[in-house]
């Protein structure tokens, strides 16, 4: 019986494998400053229009405004970083953001999961437009 189920789940692909693959890998707050500074990643602010207008991380794409047309934005390299983020630990708006770019071929993105306000505790400043 045992081994059975267990054929059935490696038939399954959804059998928890899916959600573990969907997983986006978090980047920590000074590898994303380290990018930012050699100009090696794409960050996508998934916080909304007004609050992109705010205040956003240095060099950010307002994901919302910008979701339609997603692919112009992105370099043409796949294996390019791409940090989607929004605004704190417990904010899940960055999910769509990611799973866009993943859809699009983007084999590197990652999640900043400090956010806006993760960037600002560590004494960094937003842009503002």
């Amino acid at each position: 019986m045992t081994c059975c189920a267990l054929i059935v789940c490696f038939a399954n692909a959804g059998c928890g494998a899916s959600d573990a693959a969907k997983a986006v890998p978090d980047i920590s707050h000074e590898e994303l400053v380290a990018a930012i500074k050699a100009k090696q990643v794409v960050l996508l602010d998934a916080n909304g229009s007004e609050s992109y207008k705010k205040g956003h991380l240095p060099g950010a794409i307002d994901y919302t405004a910008g979701k339609a047309d997603l692919k112009s934005a992105l370099p043409a390299d796949k294996q390019a970083l791409v940090v989607a983020y929004c605004g704190g630990p417990q904010c899940g708006a960055y999910k769509e953001a990611a799973e866009a770019a993943s859809a699009l071929g983007y084999a590197n993105v990652k999640h900043y999961s400090g956010g806006l306000k993760g960037w600002t505790a560590q004494g960094a400043e937003l842009e503002k437009q």
